[in-house]
Order: structure tokens, then sequence, then C-alpha cells
């Protein structure tokens, strides 16, 4: 857990860049300690975030940092809802409120473990802040719904990609690729975020093998510090965790099933 007091800070955007589906928001980094890789904020626009007549104000929105560069923070967005369409809207010079860095984030690989890096959709953003940390190359594999989504692979180094309509890379989900590197590299650690279908066939795949697997999971939080108990996932033999102050960064050893997975889906 950050040492961030629990206060948000209103901080400046210095640009939004279309990638593909995707828009990277760039804004100018708080004071404050560094976001760790797999570490999120709760942000939200200063101005009109609000919907219906009387602009009954919407709840902030968790994500995670993409990217700690320049004395920037970069946010992966996808236009999915009115408050991603909001954020996606911002611009140069527009306030934006952030809580962060908040949650618990990925531990570095051991000596001698290759890192396999496995993110899906929009889950991509914290594995690109990881990868920028990493002291040894990792293979990195990506899954995708389509060829517009998938320009988000740029946002890491040398990935290999999936595509659920097989307009680009292989023709499946991201796990088929994930399953034959494992198989090919035993002594790995693999890190992953992306949608709980994929997740959770990660985790099946990671303790089938006996191969470690930190998983960032997504989940819709109200508070982000644990307050709510709005971000729950079950925990193997029993309970649940807070994703937002247990994760979002879980051993995929003490989580229980996140959910069926869905046969079809790379990200």
């Amino acid at each position: 857990m950050s040492d961030t007091p629990f206060q948000r800070r209103r901080l400046r955007v210095s640009g939004c860049e279309e990638l593909g589906a995707y828009r990277v928001l760039r804004v100018e980094g708080p004071c404050g300690p560094a976001p760790a890789p797999g570490q999120f904020a709760m942000i939200a626009a200063v101005e009109r975030w609000g919907g219906g007549s009387d602009e009954r104000p919407y709840l902030p929105r968790a994500f995670s940092v993409a990217r700690c560069r320049d004395g920037e923070w970069h946010f992966l967005l996808e236009d999915v809802g009115p408050g991603t369409r909001r954020l996606s809207e911002l611009r140069e010079g527009d306030g934006l409120w952030a809580l962060g860095p908040l949650g618990r984030g990925f531990q570095p690989p051991p000596p001698g473990c290759r890192a396999i890096l496995v993110g899906g959709g929009v889950g991509i953003a914290p594995l690109a802040i990881l990868q920028d940390t990493l002291a040894a190359p990792a293979s990195v594999l990506l899954g995708f719904r389509d060829r517009a989504r998938a320009h988000g692979a740029s946002l890491l180094t040398d990935a290999r990609v999936a595509s659920d309509d097989g307009s680009v890379g292989h023709h499946g989900p991201v796990t088929e690729l994930l399953a034959a590197e494992l198989d090919r590299e035993p002594e790995a650690i693999v890190y992953a975020c992306g949608p709980a279908a994929m997740l959770e066939a990660v985790r099946a795949l990671c303790l089938a093998a006996d191969i470690p697997a930190q998983l960032a999971l997504e989940a819709g939080m109200a508070c982000g510090f644990g307050a709510c108990y709005g971000c729950v996932v079950p925990k193997l033999g029993g309970g649940y965790l807070r994703v937002c102050l247990d994760g979002p960064v879980i051993e995929a050893k003490q989580l229980g099933a996140l959910c069926a997975p869905v046969e079809g889906r790379a990200g």
C-alpha cells in the first residue's frame, strides 16, 4: 500500500492522443511517491463530471497507471460509457481530480526467472509500466477483440498479439499463446491483467503447471481504499479479498475461481 495521503489532487491534463480504439490521457504527475507498476488512481474530470438534467456527479473511475515518464502519468482509456467518454474528451489544459497511487502493485521476478506478461484489452495498461521497470527482457502476449484495439500493443515492446476475430496475429484467445509459452519456458513467472474470463484462464493454467502468477484484477470501485466493499473477489478456501486494498495485484494461488472461462475471447 502506498503512503499517499487520502486526498484527491487537482492535476493538469498535458495531452490526449488516439491509439486505435483507445486514447492515452497524459497528466502532469503530482508531487509525492511515484506509482509502482500495478498501482492505480481514482480519477474524475474537474468540469462536467455528471449526467442527467441536474448533472448528478459520477463516481470517480479507477484506472491503472500505464506509464510514469518525464513528470507525467499516463492512463489508457476506452470509451465504453458516460464516464470514460467524458475522460476521453479531456484536452491539454483541462483539470483532472486524482486520488493515488493506490493499492498493491507487482513484485519483481526472482533472479533467473523470466517474466511473461499477459494482457487483454485495456488491461495491458499496468503491463506497460511494469515492462519499463524490468531488468531483463520479458515475453509479452496481448489479446484484443479486433485490429482497431490491437493498436494498443504499441504501448509495449516486442509484443505477440492475439485477436478474437483473427484480423491481426494469432486467431484465438491470448491464453493459447500463454499455454505454448509455458511449455517452452517452465521456469517463469506470469504477470497478467485483463477481463475476468481471461484472468481466470490464466489462473487455472498457472496453477495446473505450478507456475507463479500475479494477477492485476479489474473491478468497479466506488472509493479505492477499502471502505465500500464493492470490489470483492473470492479467496481460495473461503472469504473475500478487496481488489482496491488487498490488490489490485493478487497472487493466483490466493484466489478462488474468478468466473467461468469464456471460449473465444482474446481480451
